[in-house]
């Protein structure tokens, strides 16, 4: 996963020494296999996005993010096809870059109706993991799950990349990172609002880190 680190933590790493095993590129993960240790993991909700995409009347893809993801990761490098993912993803703090289309998002319907898309109150949506099958090499895998997300569950097939493992500096917990991708239809769960005007199909990106608990 891909992650801006903020200038306050850089500061702390400066200011409290750390002694920590870097990889060759001089940051604390890597792609290396060998550094994942066997364990129950936690999500880590400020590194962790679902970053979602739709195509808007045919002219441009727009974009929005769930952030403060939490859950749980179970992984053992001896038997990685056995590895068990379990989050939630707080819908109700969905974020856009227009605060006009966030409030849409979540306003509820007019004059008692039905939302346009998730309401005010919307329950956590949440990911569980039924079945792992690696490539490989064991460093990309496909990962099916149970998705529910506004009332409704639907089978869902994550594309997942390994992209890297060690320990943070900040923490000094061991950290593994994962990038994963799928698409679904909005469709599939009662979110009809706009279609095919706004896309009935979803980009799915997922930005994770899970450190051992």
């Amino acid at each position: 996963m891909r992650f801006a680190i903020p200038l306050a933590a850089l500061g702390l790493a400066i200011a409290v020494p750390v002694v920590i095993a870097q990889s060759p590129s001089g940051v604390p993960g890597a792609p290396d296999k060998t550094r994942v240790a066997a364990g129950s993991y936690a999500a880590d909700p400020a590194h962790t996005l679902v970053v979602w995409e739709v195509d808007h009347f045919g002219f441009s893809k727009y974009t929005g993010i769930f952030g403060n993801v939490t859950g749980t990761l179970v992984i053992d490098p001896a038997n990685p096809a056995a590895a068990k993912v379990d989050v939630t993803i707080p819908v109700s703090q969905v974020t856009t870059a227009s605060s006009g289309l966030s409030s849409h998002l979540l306003r509820p319907g007019k004059d008692g109706g039905k939302p346009d898309f998730f309401g005010p109150s919307p329950a956590d949506a949440r990911f569980v993991s039924t079945r792992v099958v690696l490539d490989d090499d064991g460093d990309e895998a496909k990962v099916t799950g149970n998705l529910t997300l506004n009332g409704v569950t639907r089978l869902v097939t994550l594309d997942v990349d390994f992209h890297g493992a060690g320990t943070n500096p900040g923490n000094q917990k061991a950290t593994v990172g994962f990038e994963a991708e799928t698409k679904i239809r909005r469709s599939d769960f009662g979110i009809l609002y706009g279609i095919p005007l706004v896309s009935d199909e979803v980009e799915l990106t997922i930005h994770a880190a899970f450190e051992k608990q």
